[in-house]
């Protein structure tokens, strides 16, 4: 009787540890229930994190709603973390739920992410927000100048017609003030409409709009929609403007959109682009952070297999982020894999 009472104790205690290694954070819940990793990848060993976590993502025409989406249901189906992916008005609204709790991670141009920790363009009046984290860089976002018009083929062809740059306020809109002043041109050389892809897309369709600039990795699904009933061009930047703007700017890199992106696009587009980078908030568990990283690029194969984005991504690429330190969550995951990252 006294062995089976000291076996009934000890099991007890071992339930009690186990209960408090869930992990703090954001908001806790109970697990997901793990559904089977696909089958060309399976999913990183469970740290044991049950968070809840909301993703902050973007429009529902623009690519982070989409690929938000995907990491978000593949990492809940895999895992103990729930992520749960909300459509929003992008990466300054992404940063500002951040502040307000309303989101735990988010989607964020590199460009915005530094202005929000830095407490410039955009933040220049509400100030710093430094209670936010690096967890991964996972693709490039294009700058991508939109037109039904084939005779605007530079941006200095832009002067004088109605185009969209964006939301007011927002990462593109200071992505178009940039690019139109490395051409010399201003807000006021251009009849500007501020609005966002979907928004623009439906202008360039209707007439509305002679070109409209879009931020987002390509192909942007409001983009590959409009190429289906119009045709479509992109505007390229030449190495003598892009050199400028980087000079000033040094968060832009030099791209090229391939041939074929959309449909009719038949010659490659040079362009630049930011970073799109998830970040969190400091407050997130280190174990939820480590396990929604290591989930996603220990299985690159199968992300890849449900969003195109996927084959973009790269442990290294992930690790480059240096304006932003990094999550301790995500610091872990890359130093196993030989990357040592800034944290605070």
């Amino acid at each position: 009787m006294k062995k089976l009472m000291s076996l009934l104790l000890a099991t007890l205690m071992m339930a009690s540890v186990l209960t408090g290694c869930g992990g703090g954070g954001a908001t806790s819940a109970p697990a997901a229930s793990s559904g089977a990793a696909a089958s060309s990848g399976a999913a990183a060993p469970s740290t044991g994190a049950t968070d809840s976590l909301t993703f902050s993502t973007g429009g529902s025409q623009g690519t982070y709603y989409a690929f938000g989406g995907v990491l978000s249901q593949y990492v809940t189906s895999n895992t103990g973390l729930t992520v749960t992916a909300i459509e929003s008005g992008g990466s300054q609204n992404n940063i500002e739920n951040l502040q307000d709790g309303a989101a735990q991670l988010g989607f964020a141009q590199s460009d915005v992410m530094s202005y929000a920790y830095l407490g410039t363009n955009l933040f220049a009046e509400s100030g710093a927000v430094t209670d936010i984290s690096t967890v991964a860089d996972l693709y490039m976002e294009q700058v991508q100048i939109v037109t039904t018009n084939p005779d605007i083929k530079t941006v200095a062809d832009l002067k004088g017609k109605n185009v969209s740059i964006g939301d007011a306020g927002s990462g593109v809109y200071y992505n178009a003030i940039d690019i139109l002043g490395a051409y010399g041109l201003t807000e006021q050389d251009i009849n500007p409409t501020y609005q966002g892809f979907g928004d623009s897309a439906d202008s360039l369709q209707d007439g509305k709009l002679d070109a409209a600039f879009v931020v987002a990795g390509a192909p942007t699904t409001a983009i590959t929609s409009l190429a289906t009933t119009k045709s479509v061009y992109l505007v390229s930047l030449d190495d003598e403007h892009i050199d400028t703007l980087i000079a000033s700017s040094p968060y832009y890199t030099k791209y090229v959109i391939p041939a074929g992106t959309y449909e009719g696009l038949d010659a490659d587009t040079t362009t630049v682009a930011v970073g799109a980078v998830v970040v969190a908030r400091d407050d997130v568990s280190e174990d939820a952070i480590y396990e929604f990283v290591s989930t996603i690029f220990e299985n690159l194969d199968a992300i890849s297999a449900q969003h195109a984005k996927g084959a973009e991504l790269s442990v290294e690429f992930a690790a480059s982020v240096t304006s932003v330190p990094y999550h301790p969550g995500a610091a872990k995951y890359f130093a196993e894999k030989g990357i040592t990252v800034p944290t605070k």
